[in-house]
C-alpha cells in the first residue's frame, strides 16, 4: 500500500469476532479505549455459533459446547458482561459403560482430590483391578512435572506406567477425546495432565460441568453484541478482511469490497490458517521455518436428531467405547419439556463426536445410523421412539491438534510488527485449543495493547487455588 496514512479511525481493531476477538474487544471497550470489531460473517461467535433450523426456525448451535469449573478466565468473562445468567452448572455427570450400564458421577463431601475417588470407584464397567490402575494411573501423571512430560505421546507415557488397554480406552480416552478432540496416540502427555490435574484433582469445583442454556447466537449475537455496543466497540458484520499492510508504523486494514480501517493498533483475532493470507510478513515469526502449517487442526462433528419422544430424562449423557461420545438433552438443558411450546416435533437433542476424523470422512448417513443404533441399544426410551429427522453438521477445524511438541508452533501474542497482536485459542496461553484458551488469548493481547499504550491493566485472572491436601498428597 502507497501513499499517505488515513486518518486513524479508531484506537484498536480487532478483526475476528470469535471468542478470542469478543474477549479482547470487550476488555478494551470497557477500558475506555475506541475499539472497532470486524468480522467477516453476518453474525459474532465464531466456531461457537449457531444457525437457523429451515424446518423449524429455530437456533440449533452447530455444536453442544460446555465449559467446566477450572476455565477460570472464561467464568470471568461471562460475568463482565453480563451471559453467566446463561449458564447452568451440572453437579454429576452420568456415564453409560459398554453394556449399558448407568453411572452417577459426582463429588463426594470429601476435600479434593480425594473429592471425586468414590466416583473412580463407582466405575464398575472397569474391574476393581482396573479402578487400581486407573487410581496409580491419575497420581503419577498428577505426580510429573509437565516439563517432565512436553513432547512426549501420551499413549506412550501410559505403557511405561503399565495402563490396561481396556483402562486407556474405557477411562482415559473417553475424558481426553472429549476434553481435546484427539486420542491418546496423537496426544501431548503434558496437556493430558492439564485436564486431569486441573479439572479432577487441584480444586472440588474443577469438574463442574457449565452448560448454556440458550443456543450459541442468544448469547454472542445477541446478548453480548448489545453489550458491546453499549461500551462504546463499534461491531461490523459481513466485514471481512483482505489484506493488512503498515503505513508509516501503524496498521492499514484493506476490506473485500475495497475500503480501508486504521487504527492506533491492531489485534489479528482469526484462525491460524488465515493469517500468513491477511498479513503475510508474519509468517516467519512462528519459530519455526514452516511456520503456522505446522499447527494442525480436528475436526468436531455434532449429530442432531429428533424424535417423537423424549428418549432420556437425563440432560446429558457420557457414552463409554461407542462413536457416540457425548448426548445433550437440549429440551431439558433449555428448560422445556419434549413436545411442549416448542415448534420442533417431539424431542431434539445432539450427539457430539470429537476427533471425528473418521465420522467427517464417510457419508453422514453412515455416522447417524451408527450412532441412531448405539441409542436404541443403550437407552430404552431411544428404542420405544420414532426417528423424525437427523442431519450431520461437522466443523473440519474445530480445534486445534495438541500433538507432542505443537506447543512450539504456537506464538505469544505480539508480533514484531509494531501496533499488530495476535489473538486465538491457537496462540501461545498454557492452554489447549478451548474456549478457556480463546479467552485468555484475547485477555493476553489486551494487556500487551493496555501495556504499549502506558497502562498496566491485568486481565487474566488466576488458575483455581490447589487445595492444601492436594499440595500435601500429589506435591502440587
Amino acid at each position: 500500500m502507497t501513499g499517505n496514512r488515513p486518518a486513524v479511525d479508531c484506537d484498536v481493531l480487532v478483526v475476528g469476532g470469535g471468542l478470542a476477538g469478543l474477549a479482547c474487544a470487550a476488555a478494551l471497550g470497557a477500558r475506555g479505549l475506541r475499539v472497532t470489531l470486524l468480522e467477516s460473517r453476518n453474525r459474532l461467535g465464531g466456531r461457537a455459533s449457531s444457525f437457523r433450523d429451515a424446518q423449524t426456525g429455530e437456533w440449533l448451535d452447530n455444536c453442544q459446547h460446555v465449559s467446566l469449573g477450572c476455565c477460570t478466565n472464561f467464568t470471568r468473562f461471562c460475568q463482565a458482561v453480563g451471559i453467566d445468567r446463561f449458564f447452568h452448572r451440572e453437579d454429576e455427570l452420568i456415564f453409560i459403560g459398554p453394556q449399558g450400564t448407568r453411572h452417577v458421577f459426582a463429588a463426594s463431601s470429601l476435600p479434593a482430590p480425594l473429592h471425586l475417588a468414590p466416583a473412580f470407584a463407582g466405575l464398575s464397567y472397569l474391574s476393581w483391578s482396573d479402578r487400581w490402575h486407573l487410581s496409580r494411573g491419575l497420581r503419577l501423571l498428577a505426580g510429573t512435572r509437565p516439563e517432565h512430560l512436553e513432547g512426549i505421546p501420551f499413549d506412550r507415557w501410559l505403557a511405561g506406567q503399565r495402563q490396561p488397554p481396556q483402562v486407556i480406552e474405557l477411562f482415559w480416552h473417553v475424558v481426553l477425546v472429549s476434553a481435546l478432540s484427539e486420542t491418546v496416540d496423537r496426544l501431548d502427555a503434558a496437556h493430558a495432565r492439564k485436564v486431569f490435574v486441573d479439572a479432577f484433582l487441584t480444586n472440588r469445583a474443577g469438574w463442574e460441568v457449565w452448560l448454556p442454556t440458550v443456543p450459541l447466537e442468544r448469547l454472542y449475537g445477541e446478548e453480548l453484541q448489545g453489550w458491546l455496543q453499549q461500551h462504546g466497540v463499534t461491531v461490523r458484520l459481513n466485514a471481512g478482511v483482505r489484506g493488512i499492510a503498515s503505513v508509516e508504523g501503524k496498521p492499514v486494514v484493506t476490506l473485500r469490497d475495497g475500503t480501508t480501517q486504521s487504527a492506533a493498533r491492531l489485534v489479528l483475532a482469526v484462525p491460524s490458517h488465515l493469517v500468513p493470507e491477511m498479513a503475510p510478513d508474519l509468517a516467519t515469526q512462528w519459530g519455526a521455518p514452516e511456520g503456522p502449517g505446522q499447527i494442525e487442526t480436528a475436526p468436531i462433528s455434532s449429530v442432531h436428531l429428533w424424535y417423537d419422544r423424549e428418549i432420556t430424562p437425563d440432560r446429558h449423557v457420557t457414552f463409554v467405547g461407542q462413536t457416540s461420545q457425548w448426548l445433550f438433552n437440549r429440551e431439558r438443558i433449555q428448560g422445556r419439556p419434549a413436545s411442549s411450546g416448542s415448534a420442533a416435533p417431539g424431542w431434539y437433542g445432539q450427539v457430539v463426536i470429537s476427533a471425528s476424523h473418521q465420522a467427517a470422512s464417510r457419508p453422514a448417513q453412515e455416522t447417524i445410523e451408527t450412532v441412531t443404533g448405539e441409542l436404541a441399544r443403550l437407552l430404552p426410551g431411544a428404542r420405544e421412539a420414532r426417528l423424525v429427522r437427523a442431519r450431520m453438521v461437522t466443523e473440519h477445524r474445530a480445534v486445534i491438534a495438541v500433538l507432542p511438541g505443537a506447543d512450539r508452533y504456537r506464538p505469544g501474542v505480539r508480533t514484531e510488527v509494531p501496533g499488530l497482536y495476535l489473538a486465538g485459542d491457537w496462540v501461545q496461553t498454557g492452554w489447549p485449543s478451548t474456549m478457556e484458551g480463546a479467552v485468555r488469548s484475547g485477555w493476553l493481547a489486551a494487556e500487551a495493547v493496555l501495556a504499549d499504550a502506558g497502562r498496566g491493566d491485568s486481565l487474566v485472572v488466576p488458575d483455581l487455588p490447589v487445595s492444601r491436601l492436594s499440595k500435601w498428597l500429589l506435591r502440587l
